[in-house]
C-alpha cells in the first residue's frame, strides 16, 4: 500500500498476483514458483508480480506520483522490487515482518539511502505450516 505521509492517506494499492486483467495466478490454480520449489528470493523472472511492482504500475498507469511517497509491505521486498522502489522515489518503507519470505531489498534500499522500518506482523502461512 502506497501513503502519502504529509496528507495521512493511502494513494494505491498492490498485490501479488497476474498481471492487470489476467484473473488467475500466472500458473492458473496453482503458483508456479510454487510448483517448481523455487527458493524465496530466488529466479524472480518466474513468477506473479509482486505486490511492489504491481503498486507502482498502478501508480504509473492512473498518473498517481509516488516521489516521497511510503511503502506498506508485508514482508521484505526482493531486491528488484527494491531497485524499483528507489527508481520510483519512494521515501520510505514499513516492512510487516512475519509476512511473505521475501529477502535481500532492505539493504539494498538502505544503502540508497531509503528509510526502511520494521514492524511485527502475522506471519506467512506457507512458513507456519512447516516451521
Amino acid at each position: 500500500m502506497l501513503l502519502d505521509p504529509e496528507r495521512n492517506v493511502v494513494l494505491m494499492d498492490g498485490y501479488n498476483g497476474g498481471p492487470r486483467g489476467g484473473g488467475e495466478l500466472c500458473g492458473g490454480d496453482t503458483c508456479v514458483r510454487d510448483d517448481r520449489d523455487i527458493t524465496s528470493g530466488q529466479r524472480m523472472e518466474v513468477g506473479c508480480h509482486h505486490a511492489e511492482m504491481n503498486v507502482v504500475c498502478n501508480c504509473a498507469a492512473s498518473g498517481v506520483p509516488t516521489k516521497g511517497a511510503w511503502l506498506l509491505v508485508t514482508g521484505e521486498p526482493c531486491v528488484l522490487c527494491a531497485k524499483l522502489i528507489h527508481h520510483a522515489g519512494i521515501a520510505k518503507v514499513i516492512v510487516v515482518g512475519g509476512g511473505y519470505a521475501g529477502e535481500n531489498g532492505v539493504e539494498y534500499l538502505r544503502a540508497h539511502d531509503i528509510a526502511v522500518d520494521t514492524v511485527d506482523g502475522p506471519r506467512d502461512q506457507r512458513l507456519v505450516e512447516v516451521g
